[in-house]
């Protein structure tokens, strides 16, 4: 059972669940822990209003007059696309989830983007300070960055559109700051998509704050420029993924995924990126996402030199860029932002193919256009569903040329052209 308790009741051999108030204010990055005598002086003294601890996992509350909490009720589910392969260290405590404040309606969803604004100005803060810190000779204070990529990756858990649209939302002379926070919630985002222990979830998530930790040694003249970079310029700015891991390797306790995703972020699967020149294999799983998430956000954020692009632009366009991006890893990415190409057709689990549409705006997710059975390769009575998370939804599994299942590519345009005739269906929302 789980009980609220009073911080100063907290005991060694408790169990925490959670805190009570903002998880920006308790002083942990996780929240799911045994209680050992090295937190217990931090958790007494923590400023919130009650501590959650769970007496199935842990010693009960000492007083008898604790009453449990009522059992929760089920949540949505969380579609996870199953995937092995891991390419994380073994071992380490894994961070756990907060929890957004608690409420109803419109007032939790407010609650949930002042956070989100909260988290994300305290992160344009912590990078600054950062770079100003390395610049200056001294060294990262990683305790710091613990912190942080928690608070991402309890917020990217629980409202990740948000986090995401808050973060892409940002000014141009805030990019080269910001920028690392949106890779690292992309990679957040896109590591839960893959279905990866939450320890790898975290430090996919560190790996992309850290990943362009080597621009600090680029004058930000030459990062803001508006105009084309001379010869000298461009070799500064490509020397940045070797600086930062020189950076990086001084930082003790730091997981290898983030010294990997820093040196290798520009290399290409068809070998054609740099500094190396690696190709396919050569390349880890967390670099090839970080090359995804890099380019993803700096297509869709204005900066000095071009204007930002819609999402569907951006992933269409990193869609057709032949051997620059991991095809499968790609795609998973396009599933966990729920954004895909317009005219892409998709496979699902219950033995049906769908239409991707235009997204009804630049900040929406793509809509799907339910038309074909490939158990009987027949058309359908086409239906327009939403991409959601749903108890019983159906799942998105694969791209697949239509050409396989006898469908013409005008067949897939006549019912694009139609779509705005029908109507969205109640049941059958897709999970993304």
């Amino acid at each position: 059972m789980e009980y609220r308790i009073a911080p100063e009741d907290v005991r060694v051999g408790m169990f925490v669940r959670g805190f009570g108030g903002s998880w920006l204010d308790h002083p942990f990055w996780f929240a799911r822990f045994a209680v050992k005598a090295k937190h217990l002086a931090r958790l007494q003294a923590a400023d919130v209003p009650y501590i959650v601890i769970d007496d199935e996992r842990g010693i009960g509350p000492t007083s008898a007059s604790q009453a449990p909490i009522a059992p929760r009720a089920a949540e949505t589910c969380e579609v996870r696309p199953k995937n092995t392969r891991s390419h994380g260290r073994a071992g380490g405590g894994n961070p756990g989830k907060r929890r957004i404040p608690s409420g109803s309606g419109s007032r939790a969803r407010d609650d949930a983007k002042a956070q989100t604004r909260k988290l994300v100005a305290r992160s344009l803060r912590i990078m600054r300070d950062t770079f100003a810190r390395i610049r200056a000779g001294r060294t990262i204070e990683l305790g710091t960055f613990e912190e942080l990529v928690g608070d991402i990756v309890s917020t990217a858990g629980h409202c990740p559109r948000t986090l995401i649209e808050t973060i892409r939302l940002k000014q141009k002379d805030e990019y080269t700051h910001l920028h690392s926070v949106a890779v690292a919630t992309l990679m957040v985002n896109v590591a839960r998509q893959l279905g990866r222990s939450e320890r790898e979830v975290y430090e996919y998530g560190l790996a992309g704050l850290f990943h362009d930790i080597g621009k600090v040694r680029v004058d930000d003249a030459i990062l803001g420029k508006e105009g084309s970079l001379s010869t000298e310029e461009f070799d500064l700015v490509r020397a940045h993924p070797q600086d930062g891991f020189d950076i990086l390797r001084a930082t003790p306790g730091l997981p290898d995924a983030a010294l990997d995703v820093c040196l290798h972020h520009h290399e290409r699967p068809d070998g054609k990126g740099y500094p190396f020149g690696l190709a396919g294999e050569a390349l880890s799983e967390v670099a090839r996402l970080g090359a995804i998430c890099d380019v993803y956000d700096a297509l869709t954020s204005d900066r000095a030199y071009k204007s930002a692009w819609s999402p569907v632009d951006a992933v269409t366009a990193m869609w057709g860029w032949d051997g620059q991006f991991d095809r499968e890893l790609l795609f998973a990415f396009m599933h966990s932002i729920g954004v895909f190409p317009t005219g892409m057709v998709l496979a699902l689990d219950d033995n049906r193919l769908a239409l991707v549409l235009e997204p009804k705006s630049a900040t929406h997710r793509s809509r799907l256009l339910v038309f074909f059975s490939t158990a009987t390769r027949s058309a359908l009575p086409a239906v327009e569903v939403p991409i959601g998370k749903a108890r019983g939804s159906c799942r998105i599994t694969a791209p697949v040329d239509p050409a396989d299942f006898g469908i013409c590519a005008e067949d897939c345009q006549e019912a694009n052209l139609r779509s705005a005739d029908w109507t969205c269906a109640t049941p059958g929302t897709l999970a993304a």
